[in-house]
């Protein structure tokens, strides 16, 4: 049996990590970091990361959303 829900928290906690890896990335990058240095600041960030946010916030910021013009 599946869990709807827990896929969907799943689906955000990847997109949430991908997005702050390749964030991570660029933003070393661009201050001239080596390949290796950048790949460190991307799991960094992905570290940084506040679950709780990612997970508990996705409704709020989806209600937002739908509310602006």
């Amino acid at each position: 049996m599946s869990d709807p829900a827990g896929l969907d928290d799943a689906e955000r906690v990847r997109d949430a990590c991908i997005e702050a890896a390749l964030a991570g990335y660029e933003d070393a990058a661009m201050a001239g970091l080596c390949g290796e240095g950048a790949l460190e600041m991307a799991i960094s960030a992905i570290r940084r990361l506040d679950m709780a946010e990612v997970i508990g916030n996705s409704d709020a910021a989806a209600a937002d959303s739908t509310h602006k013009p």
